[in-house]
């Protein structure tokens, strides 16, 4: 019966979703494809674990936890930004997987590798479908994807700054002359793409493990689920991480390919890249 491994695939899938939304976002202000991704969900469930074990309130600590890898974030972005505006792709990409190491050194430096358990309230609720049991994780985990999705492709649309946002992905120095304010746009763009992280990664770890290694990870399933998107489409991009999700989850109960599932973000990506590419040169020999 596969429909329990679907149903969690679902789950993972939608936070898959949900990074690939921030990082695409950012990516389409900036010109920053940040390889730190996960280890900034990382450092939010680790500190958020941490302050629960001091005896913390529940708000309180999931707060601080993603308050901390949204400032690292912003900070990071405030700092090196621009310096990294004028730089080319593999530079930008470069200085976000060395962030990443900082942040993986640090959180393993403290907290060791151990594998920890950090339960939320939403994970011991949920309801029965049939011989299902579905946790309020795994629902609040599609319904945020699904949601955040939605808002920011409205708010890219509708509203002044998610304007200011396309324009700087156009073409940052012109954006300027007309008057956007680009530090202010692109603090905001890396503030909120480090919010969306932590919130990835506590409901991740409450869904998988936390372990830092396992959380920073994340960055490549989202990867996966922006290359599908065409590091274009956000609506194309949560259908990619949905994707990755599922796929990974149904090769669960198979021992034949269970060791290998992990794969599936690459498989994903390769044959995503195969059909582009087989479609461009299609197109091209029709055009001649």
């Amino acid at each position: 019966m596969l429909e329990p491994f679907i149903v969690a695939g679902l789950a993972v899938g939608s936070l898959y979703a949900l990074s690939g939304v921030g990082m695409l976002v950012l990516y389409r202000t900036t010109g920053v494809l940040n390889l730190a991704y996960g280890a900034l969900g990382a450092m939010a469930a680790l500190i958020s674990w941490q302050l629960l074990q001091g005896g913390a309130a529940e708000w309180f600590a999931y707060a601080v936890g993603v308050g901390a890898a949204g400032g690292a974030s912003l900070l990071y972005g405030a700092a090196l930004g621009p310096y990294l505006a004028d730089r080319e792709p593999v530079v930008k990409a470069t200085a976000s997987l060395g962030l990443a190491l900082a942040i993986l050194g640090a959180l393993n430096w403290y907290w060791t590798d151990d594998t920890r358990t950090l339960s939320l309230p939403t994970g011991t609720s949920g309801f029965d479908l049939g011989d299902l049991r579905v946790s309020t994780t795994q629902v609040l985990a599609l319904l945020l994807a699904v949601l955040i999705t939605a808002g920011t492709a409205l708010y890219l649309r509708r509203s002044t700054t998610g304007t200011s946002m396309r324009a700087l992905a156009d073409d940052r120095e012109l954006s300027s002359m007309l008057g956007v304010r680009v530090r202010l746009i692109e603090s905001l763009a890396w503030l909120a793409s480090g919010v969306v992280g932590g919130v990835s990664g506590l409901l991740l770890a409450d869904l998988t493990q936390l372990t830092a290694v396992t959380l920073t990870f994340l960055v490549i399933p989202a990867l996966a689920a922006c290359v599908v998107g065409r590091f274009a489409s956000l609506g194309w991009t949560l259908f990619g991480g949905l994707l990755v999700g599922v796929l990974e989850a149904v090769g669960t109960p198979y021992d034949w390919i269970s060791d290998y599932r992990s794969a599936a973000p690459f498989v994903v990506a390769i044959a995503v890249v195969l059909y582009l590419q087989r479609h461009r040169t299609v197109t091209i020999g029709a055009a001649r």
